[in-house]
C-alpha cells in the first residue's frame, strides 16, 4: 500500500531533463502562436474598449458642461420671471392703490354733491314751510284783527297790518319766548 503512493510522490520530485526541453518548447511555441493569433486581436480589443471608455468619458464631460449651462441659463431665467413677477405684482399694486384714491375721491365728490343739494333741498323746503307759515300767519292775524277790530277791513288794509305783524315775528331759526299775558 505504501509503495504506489511513495512512487508517484517520486515522479513529481524527480528531475527530468527531457520533460523539462519539451515543456519550454511546448511553452515556446504556444507563446509564439497566441501572440501571432490572439495577442493582436486581443490587445486590438484592448485598444478599442479604451477609446471607447475616452470617448464616453469626453461626451460625459461635454454633457455634463452642456447641463450645468443649461442648468444656469434656468436660474438666471427663473429670477427673471421672478424679477417679473414682482414688477407685475408692484404695478398692480400701485395700479389698484391708484384706482382706490380715485375710486374714494369720486365718492367723496359725489357725496359732497349730495350733501350740498340735500342742503339746498331743506333751505328750499324751509323756505316754502316758512312762507306758508308766514301766510297762515297774516291770515289768522288777519281774522284776529278783524274779530278785534269788530269790522271788516277792506282788503289792502288787512294786508298791509299783516305785513307789519309778520315783519314783527322774531326771524326763522331764532326763538323768543313770549311771556303769557
Amino acid at each position: 500500500m505504501f509503495l504506489p503512493s511513495v512512487l508517484a510522490a517520486s515522479s513529481f520530485v524527480s528531475v527530468r531533463p527531457g520533460l523539462i526541453f519539451w515543456t519550454i518548447v511546448t511553452f515556446v511555441l504556444v507563446m509564439i502562436v497566441l501572440r501571432w493569433k490572439a495577442w493582436g486581436p486581443i490587445l486590438s480589443l484592448v485598444e478599442e474598449r479604451e477609446k471607447q471608455i475616452a470617448n464616453a468619458i469626453e461626451s460625459a464631460k461635454r454633457e455634463r458642461a452642456e447641463a450645468e449651462k443649461l442648468l444656469a441659463d434656468q436660474k438666471t431665467a427663473i429670477a427673471e420671471a421672478r424679477r417679473e413677477a414682482a414688477d407685475m405684482m408692484r404695478r398692480n399694486q400701485q395700479e389698484m392703490e391708484k384706482f382706490r384714491d380715485e375710486l374714494m375721491a369720486k365718492s367723496r365728490k359725489e357725496a359732497e354733491e349730495l350733501k350740498l343739494s340735500a342742503r339746498r333741498e331743506i333751505d328750499e323746503q324751509k323756505s316754502k314751510a316758512i312762507a306758508e307759515v308766514r301766510g297762515m300767519a297774516v291770515d289768522l292775524a288777519m281774522e284776529v284783527a278783524g274779530k278785534l277790530i269788530g269790522e271788516r277791513m277792506d282788503d289792502s288794509k288787512q294786508r298791509a297790518l299783516a305785513e307789519q305783524f309778520v315783519k314783527g315775528l322774531p326771524a326763522a331759526g331764532t326763538t323768543s319766548v313770549r311771556p303769557n299775558a
